[in-house]
């Protein structure tokens, strides 16, 4: 069982040039999965959350030193991972031709023939019900929803007002529950 360290300290570990290494383990061991999964969740595929998992976690170690403490380390990373799954899916639309509406079919397919993806039937569903949402509802829906992300953090992330949150998550909500109730 591992000790939770706070971020204080994993900061303060990652200043000293002795213990930058041991504090950047400590982070990955804090935050790998959820970053993950929160690219993945974006992103569907394995791999593709993968390899941006992998530069995500490149950019931090290479931006951690200017870290200001202005946001919470936590919304500071889902930023990061945020814009490169956004920069991932705009530059897949941008090679391949094609509409975000046509990688969102994309993304259900592969979702539905993914060895990765372990969830039922009813997770498939609200995963393919996402993928019709706006990629802003999209998000916050995941932060909010899977992330348990209160709003002012999500906030810090998105740069966008609580309210307009807030209306945000609400919209998804009704959009997921009108695709779940409109199919069998």
């Amino acid at each position: 069982m591992s000790v939770q360290v706070e971020d204080a300290e994993i900061l303060s570990k990652f200043r000293e040039e002795s213990t930058r290494n041991e504090a950047f383990n400590l982070l990955l061991k804090k935050y790998q999965q959820k970053i993950y999964w929160h690219i993945r969740r974006m992103v569907i595929d394995h791999d593709d959350a993968d390899d941006i998992a992998q530069d995500v976690f490149v950019k931090i170690w290479k931006n951690l030193p200017g870290f200001r403490n202005d946001a919470q380390l936590y919304t500071w990373m889902y930023r990061i991972a945020t814009n490169e799954c956004i920069t991932f899916l705009n530059n897949k639309k941008k090679k391949n031709n094609i509409s975000l509406d046509d990688i969102d079919y994309s993304l259900a397919d592969t979702l539905a023939d993914t060895s990765y993806f372990d969830g039922d039937k009813a997770q498939r569903k609200l995963q393919a019900a996402l993928l019709t949402l706006p990629e802003k509802q999209k998000l916050v829906f995941n932060m909010k929803y899977y992330d348990d992300m209160k709003y002012e953090e999500i906030s810090e992330v998105l740069g966008t007002s609580v309210g307009a949150l807030k209306a945000s998550f609400h919209l998804a909500v009704k959009k997921i529950e009108a695709f779940l109730l409109g199919k069998d």
